[in-house]
């Protein structure tokens, strides 16, 4: 397996790194190589390792380490010997680079990593039915959270009447954050992503069903990659044509993991500084106000209160910004409980595993 192979699949300085730390503490060394993660179905982990891929089965106690289960994009370490019908185990996840995480779905508290070791993250919203201001807002503060560079690209610009209008309001959303519109069908305006897919970087998409991130995708190709279907009448939601994450290589060498359209989204991280980078216009306001802890209510001399009525606010983003930290704070406050309870799990099953060791003494 040569470096150039692995390189093509992003290998870099950092996970090279974090490979000689598990090589330096694992029993016989070479008996182990790194793969990366390109998709996974049923339990079944699809690896790329170097020049050609394999599949893989993961070990309980990985799935139960710290960092959890791997997602598609991971570096792992993989058993290097090859038996014909038995897959290999993979034992070790990689320290990773960026993460995008978010909420799991129903009312677990749970963490679900969406993709790993991310370059930066394509923001697709399509300019017709999909599009929405708030929606994007939440998709920029998962960016921002991942250490990823959020990008928005905006599809679909060929049948939307007003794209200027929409892309105004889209740069006011995510300030400081590149914006695009594209028209994926026709290979238009594709050129101010090419800087986000240099040799080795590895790009995730995120967006709605029909947004048109798999036509993207086609588009990058120069090949039908994934299937595309039309949009609903009426409503423009699209169907799921996109079954599966799956880490692609692109022809000029970068990475992109098109993703199944998210239902869902709730933000899992409990950090502010997500948040003070995706509304940093509020946060910049909120410094001019006369009391440090303004709720921008009723206060006098509240600086964002001031910018909604001279019109340079939008009053719907300050409540989402205010609907995320509420948000944030009932995650916070789920998270503390959940680990209270698996701290008692915990200290019940060795309060047993005690008095189980005191019996069998007596006996």
């Amino acid at each position: 397996m040569t470096g150039t192979a692995l390189e093509a699949w992003g290998w870099a300085a950092d996970f090279a790194a974090s490979y000689r730390r598990f090589q330096e503490s694992a029993p016989g060394p070479d008996a182990y190589l790194p793969a990366r993660v390109v998709s996974i179905s049923r339990g079944v982990y699809h690896l790329a390792v170097g020049e050609h891929e394999i599949d893989a089965r993961l070990l309980k106690r990985v799935r139960r380490a710290p960092s959890g289960s791997p997602a598609v994009g991971d570096w792992v370490v993989v058993e290097a010997e090859q038996v014909p019908g038995v897959d290999p185990w993979i034992v070790h996840v990689l320290d990773r680079r960026s993460r995008l995480s978010r909420k799991a779905a129903g009312a677990r508290t749970e963490e679900q990593v969406v993709a790993a070791n991310l370059d930066a993250v394509f923001l697709v919203m399509g300019l017709d039915g999909d599009f929405n201001l708030r929606r994007l807002e939440r998709f920029v503060a998962m960016a921002a959270e991942s250490g990823a560079e959020p990008v928005v690209v905006l599809t679909k610009v060929d049948i939307c009447a007003d794209p200027q209008e929409k892309l105004k309001g889209a740069r006011e959303s995510a300030p400081g954050t590149t914006v695009v519109a594209i028209n994926a069908l026709a290979n238009e305006n594709l050129e101010p992503l090419a800087p986000h897919l240099a040799p080795g970087s590895t790009v995730a998409m995120v967006g709605s069903s029909g947004a048109g991130k798999s036509t993207l995708l086609n588009a990058l190709s120069g090949e039908e990659v994934m299937r595309t279907a039309e949009v609903r009448e009426g409503d423009d939601r699209g169907r799921h044509t996109t079954t599966h994450r799956r880490l692609v290589q692109l022809p000029g060498g970068g990475l992109l993991i098109d993703n199944p359209g998210i239902r869902e989204l709730q933000l899992w991280t409990d950090d502010d500084s997500s948040l003070e980078e995706a509304f940093d216009d509020i946060e910049d306001l909120a410094r001019e106000c006369r009391f440090r802890d303004c709720g921008h209510g009723s206060e006098p001399g509240c600086a964002v209160r001031a910018a909604i009525r001279d019109g340079t606010l939008d009053p719907a983003r300050l409540r989402n910004y205010n609907d995320l930290r509420e948000e944030q704070h009932r995650l916070a406050q789920r998270r503390d409980e959940a680990s209270r309870r698996a701290a008692e799990r915990r200290l019940g099953a060795y309060y047993k595993s005690v008095q189980r060791a005191k019996k069998n003494r007596r006996t």
